[in-house]
């Protein structure tokens, strides 16, 4: 059964749940394994790039949307310097999340190398 983020079963977020105020937000926020399962099935069809999408978003799905729109902002063309989105990419390290780590010093590289740092 899929869960929400909060492990809620999807089948239990009801219309009449939500007007009893019984559901939070994190209720209908999607669960990093079920992102993993979704990322298990494009890899068994063939669709690898899908696959490490659903992989670095399980990440993301437990970080703070704070942290999450910080480093979508910083990863913008000429918003950041290269030492800012390294540091981005220690603390996604830290926390757990390696393959965003990994995307984004990936990033940074390919920005300095084409000028498109602050």
């Amino acid at each position: 059964m899929t869960q929400a983020r909060s492990g809620r079963q999807v089948d239990e977020v009801t219309l009449d749940a939500v007007r009893r105020g019984e559901v939070a937000a994190d209720d209908v926020r999607i669960h990093p394994h079920t992102l993993l399962h979704q990322a298990q099935v494009a890899q068994d069809h063939a669709n690898p790039q899908l696959a490490a999408n659903f992989r670095r978003a399980a990440e993301l799905a437990l970080l703070d949307d704070a942290q999450v729109m910080a480093t979508y902002e910083a990863l913008r063309p000429g918003r950041s310097a290269y030492a800012d989105l390294v540091a981005i990419a220690d603390d996604l390290q830290h926390r757990g999340a390696v393959l965003n780590a990994a995307l984004v010093r990936e990033a940074a590289d390919a920005y300095r190398a084409r000028g498109l740092l602050t």
